[in-house]
């Protein structure tokens, strides 16, 4: 995130955006942090994995390689991401082959046993004939962490890299949590028994014929929901697969989806419902099955706005709903799209006006009872698709705000200029210091403000909004914590 002095820095690295118009340009290590903590890399609906991939091999010859190795641990045991850590991991062998803290690093960067086996695969996709030695002294350590359960859970049975194949490359020492897992393996004794994963597996095994399959999937899925042996996520992806191979225990789960005491301990956003409700519609359901999912998923999607922060003060969200806003890549929602269900989210959830802009801004005033859905439906039928004017939000701005929340490309060229005069101005019409909140649906990177309260978000995640709190907090409190790792 925005955690260096960047006043100083970004008044050294004026630049344009592709867009044609000016910007400042982040910091590497910037780059680097808000790559890995806001975008779900295999998880976005406007950008691919392989462009985020390439941005993020990219920025690591700009940066300093512990702070990565750092910034990677800080990423994937604090806030979850996976796939960009273990792409992270890969590239950074390059940097730190000879290292001392090497292995500690590929130790600790391992939360769970398919960590390893995702690094490992994506190392030989590369073309890697062995593992650096780094990589498997830590990788042998990080056995020492997982018992029978674990190891058994993410054996990695008919994938590239399996967990044997992994035993077999770094020779992990036996110890009293895992020795007898670890002789299962090696034997091919070692089973999983205890997940929903293996149920449904053991009944596919199981069955002779295709109808037998049918039937024995349909039970374990019936076994599952009925004694609630499914987390709320599991439930949430597997949504469409319950409708076509159990609809006899469809009306169950979508009680299930809908229990706003389920919701709240699961802490899901609203935006984790929009990839089921694609899933839905591309499924071959019936117009009145249909129906009853989405209708429940909606109303599950409301009902998660209680998992949206409340922030102090006074927020300004404002949705660009310029011609670029509106580009969609094949299999991938558009920038304006997910960009309209996180303002409509935040409206609700918390004391916020409404502001569109693209060549000028306008205050939007959605009925405040109106779904969170559609609010956003209507911000996206309306979009204006004109050009991109980030001047006007300032402009139009007609109170003192305590945060602006910016969901843009930042592709903004009318004017040509960044917007600090005129957020000088508004700052001085209304003696307001707001931190501005700037959300690069696009990843690609530019700026449009220096402030020292202005912090750029490459992407969304379930934690980007307890990242916005700490933020306000203390601005440095998150490059501490990750130059605080011991390596």
């Amino acid at each position: 995130m925005a955690l260096f002095n960047l006043r100083k820095a970004m008044r050294k690295a004026k630049t344009v955006n592709r867009a044609g118009g000016q910007a400042y340009k982040q910091t590497a290590e910037m780059q680097l942090a808000t790559l890995l903590i806001t975008s779900f890399a295999q998880d976005q609906f406007y950008r691919s994995a392989k462009g985020s991939f390439q941005e993020l091999i990219k920025l690591l010859p700009e940066v300093d390689a512990k702070f990565a190795a750092k910034a990677a641990i800080y990423a994937r045991k604090q806030y979850n991401m996976r796939s960009i850590t273990h792409v992270l991991a890969v590239e950074l062998a390059a940097y730190v082959s000879g290292k001392e803290w090497a292995k500690d690093f590929y130790t600790k960067v391992v939360a769970r046993p398919d960590d390893m086996l995702e690094i490992a695969a994506y190392y030989f996709a590369k073309g890697g004939k062995t593992l650096p030695n780094a990589m498997k002294k830590g990788f042998a350590r990080s056995f020492d962490q997982f018992d029978a359960y674990q190891l058994a859970k993410y054996r990695g049975e008919n994938r590239a890299v399996k967990l044997i194949d992994l035993v077999n490359l770094v020779h992990p020492m036996p110890t009293t949590r895992n020795a007898k897992a670890l002789q299962d393996l090696v034997d091919g004794k070692l089973k999983s028994t205890g997940t929903w994963e293996a149920k449904l597996s053991k009944a596919g095994q199981q069955a002779e014929t295709a109808a037998q399959k049918a039937d024995l999937k349909e039970t374990a899925w019936a076994d599952l929901i009925a004694s609630n042996k499914l987390g709320y996520f599991a439930l949430l992806r597997n949504l469409r697969n319950i409708a076509q191979q159990a609809p006899a225990s469809l009306d169950v789960a979508l009680r299930t989806l809908q229990d706003a005491q389920r919701i709240k301990r699961s802490k899901v956003l609203p935006f984790r419902f929009l990839s089921a409700l694609d899933a839905i519609k591309e499924a071959e359901l019936t117009g009145k099955q249909a129906r009853k999912i989405e209708k429940a998923l909606h109303t599950a999607l409301e009902k998660a706005l209680s998992n949206v922060p409340i922030f102090e003060g006074k927020t300004l969200v404002v949705l660009d709903d310029s011609g670029s806003m509106q580009s969609v890549r094949k299999g991938q929602k558009s920038p304006i799209e997910i960009g309209s269900i996180f303002a409509a989210m935040l409206y609700k959830s918390n004391d916020a006006d409404l502001m569109r802009f693209s060549n000028r801004a306008a205050y939007v005033k959605p009925y405040y009872g109106n779904a969170a859905m559609s609010i956003a439906s209507d911000l996206v039928k309306n979009a204006r698709a004109c050009g991109t004017n980030l001047h006007a939000i300032f402009e139009k701005a007609n109170k003192a705000y305590d945060r602006i929340i910016i969901l843009s490309d930042m592709q903004a060229w009318m004017g040509h200029h960044t917007p600090t005069s005129t957020f000088d101005k508004y700052k001085s019409r209304y003696n307001a210091n707001p931190y501005i909140y700037s959300f690069d649906l696009q990843g690609y990177g530019s700026l449009q403000f220096p402030s020292q309260k202005v912090f750029a978000l490459a992407g969304f995640s379930d934690k980007v909004f307890d990242l916005m709190q700490l933020l306000e907090s203390d601005r440095n409190a998150l490059v501490s914590e990750i130059q605080g790792i011991e390596l």
